[in-house]
């Protein structure tokens, strides 16, 4: 019996160690659960100081690259050496090189389209212009040249030959076989004729080829009626510059199935009913 009793003591008041060991039950296993602890003001404010450390290392040098880069870029080597023109008729390439100025030999980084475009367009059959750069010191200059579709007179009785947006484009030969652009009862008898005239260019622009050699001269008046007069002669009334394709159908078959006589008008304004107007004898 005694020794029963030492042995129940001695249970209680020292466990087992296998009973030490086995895993605890109730709230033994909620107090021994490993337990996520919240990150401090200190352990914050060192993330944050690190980021900012890392910002201010990528910031700085993003902008030594973005200077060494600039300096490079305006050096000799990147500045331009090589100029090309391409689609000139009526001007010389030391002319336009010494208008554009790519003479003084600008950096590639700072040559700018709309400068050139600005300095080129001085020149009066130069419609447009595109740059195209190719580095690391080379530039081609395409040129856009106006056509020329008619001639006229200016006020001091010079012939200058005309785009088809009714721009001069300067001295023209006095024999040039080109339509005449004329304006009928004008304030301005001559070249140009103001927003009128514009009529009378488009016209000389769209002349198809079936009777355009044909054609001598382009009247417009001032409420933009546009009359084409043939060396025949025989002349046409087209009216506004709108429709041109049907009118100028219509001028073609007349020309081709009519018989008319030299001196005849026909009015094309509207082309599926023609109006012929025979001449008109003193």
């Amino acid at each position: 019996m005694s020794r029963r009793r030492v042995t129940l003591t001695r249970d209680r008041r020292r466990p087992s160690a296998a009973r030490r060991t086995s895993e605890p039950r109730g709230p033994v296993a909620a107090k021994t659960a490993p337990r996520s602890r919240p990150e401090g003001p200190r352990t914050t404010r060192r993330r944050v100081q690190k980021l900012t450390k890392w910002l201010l290392i990528v910031g700085v040098t993003v902008t030594a690259l973005t200077f060494a880069t600039q300096w490079t870029l305006r050096q000799s080597y990147f500045r331009v050496q090589h100029v090309t023109f391409v689609g000139f008729h009526h001007e010389s390439p030391a002319a336009l090189l010494a208008a554009s100025g790519l003479s003084n030999h600008p950096s590639m980084i700072n040559l700018s389209d709309a400068t050139i475009t600005k300095n080129l367009s001085t020149f009066t059959w130069i419609n447009a212009v595109h740059v195209t750069k190719h580095w690391p010191n080379s530039v081609v200059v395409t040129v856009h040249e106006s056509v020329a579709v008619a001639v006229a007179f200016t006020a001091t009785h010079v012939l200058e030959f005309v785009g088809d947006t009714g721009r001069a484009l300067g001295v023209a030969p006095l024999r040039t076989n080109m339509p005449t652009l004329q304006y009928l009862k004008p304030t301005t008898s001559t070249w140009p004729f103001a927003r009128a005239g514009r009529g009378a260019a488009y016209v000389a622009g769209q002349l198809p080829r079936a009777f355009a050699s044909q054609v001598s001269v382009i009247s417009v008046d001032a409420q933009g009626t546009v009359t084409i007069k043939l060396t025949t002669p025989l002349t046409f009334i087209v009216g506004p510059a709108t429709n041109l394709h049907a009118k100028f159908v219509a001028i073609a078959s007349v020309i081709a199935h009519s018989q008319l006589v030299p001196g005849d008008v026909v009015d094309v304004t509207v082309p599926d009913e023609l109006a012929v107007t025979p001449p008109t004898h003193a």
